[in-house]
């Protein structure tokens, strides 16, 4: 039965171009389904509609959350689905089960008069001028591109050389997206690399080497992690003045789709410069705008009031 999963999985990588993650995930979740198979003296080849349905139950006795089962699930039925497709069983014994759906939580997002007040605390935030013209630089990029925050923390120096309208980010699956600078962030770039530029010359007189990254760290991975990124935008945001538990990176990737929605921008572009696969994880966003315009009909229509 390890077999099926290590085929399995290979077509996945090589199909559908999954991540190292998924993968893990996939793999992780069916060999536990081998487990529960095996207990119950059968297996993949002879699995019926019941040793599934068996299985989801036993999961939910176990406690495990809604979005855990229906991962689960998801994992059992590509497979199923690939081993009739090659002919492994003769039946799809997953096609007719219906799981657990995952309850779609609204973003939590900011205003935009929010996202002003944390742009110009970034600008104050940091022991020197160097810190201060990343801090900048950081944020502006961050809410100008609404690049994921590993996107943006490992953003190759190359990419911004130049002065571009334009900078190509390397996202999930190793897939590639251009997205616009507005010019505020264009010239928080253009002051953080004069900084930069000069803190690396300096430090190659002294024999470090050269860093390929926008953010350079003395790190393992370097360039400045996810987790040191998360505590800084806590620091703006107590300087900003804005609770620190609503601020995230990505709650400022959530404020770049909603605010540019909000502003009518089309939401297939918005996918776009998301990097979604899927337009259905961008209509999220249109939830968000339909909770606003139900708290201003609520706020301000005169019928409104009790």
């Amino acid at each position: 039965m390890q077999n099926w999963i290590e085929t399995f999985l290979e077509a996945m990588y090589a199909e559908q171009d999954s991540s190292e993650n998924t993968l893990k995930a996939y793999g992780a979740d069916l060999a536990e389904f081998h487990e529960y198979l095996a207990e119950k003296k059968t297996d993949f080849a002879k699995a019926t509609r019941g040793d599934i349905e068996g299985y989801l139950i036993s999961l939910d006795e176990r406690g495990m959350a809604q979005a855990t089962r229906a991962r689960r699930l998801s994992a059992v039925r590509q497979l199923f689905r690939f081993a009739f497709e090659e002919g492994w069983r003769d039946a799809d014994p997953a096609t007719q089960i219906r799981g657990p759906k995952k309850k779609r939580h609204l973003p939590k997002t900011l205003s935009e008069a929010e996202v002003e007040r944390l742009l110009e605390a970034a600008q104050q935030t940091g022991r020197s001028e160097g810190d201060r013209l990343r801090n900048s630089c950081l944020m502006q990029v961050l809410y100008a591109t609404g690049m994921r925050v590993t996107e943006l923390v490992s953003l190759p120096v190359a990419s911004v050389r130049g002065n571009p309208e334009m900078v190509l980010v390397r996202g999930k699956g190793d897939k590639e997206r251009l997205v616009p600078l507005s010019p505020a962030s264009k010239m928080a770039i253009a002051a953080w690399l004069k900084q930069r530029d000069g803190a690396e010359e300096a430090g190659v007189a002294k024999g470090k080497p050269v860093s390929r990254f926008l953010f350079p760290s003395g790190g393992k991975l370097g360039h400045l992690t996810r987790i040191r990124f998360y505590t800084l935008v806590k620091e703006i945001a107590v300087v900003a003045g804005v609770s620190p538990e609503t601020v995230t990176p990505h709650t400022l990737r959530h404020a770049f789709a909603t605010h540019l929605l909000a502003g009518g921008a089309d939401l297939r572009v918005i996918q776009m410069l998301l990097g979604h696969a899927d337009v259905a994880t961008t209509e999220i966003y249109t939830h968000v705008l339909d909770e606003n315009l139900k708290s201003l009909v609520l706020t301000h229509h005169p019928l409104a009031e009790d």
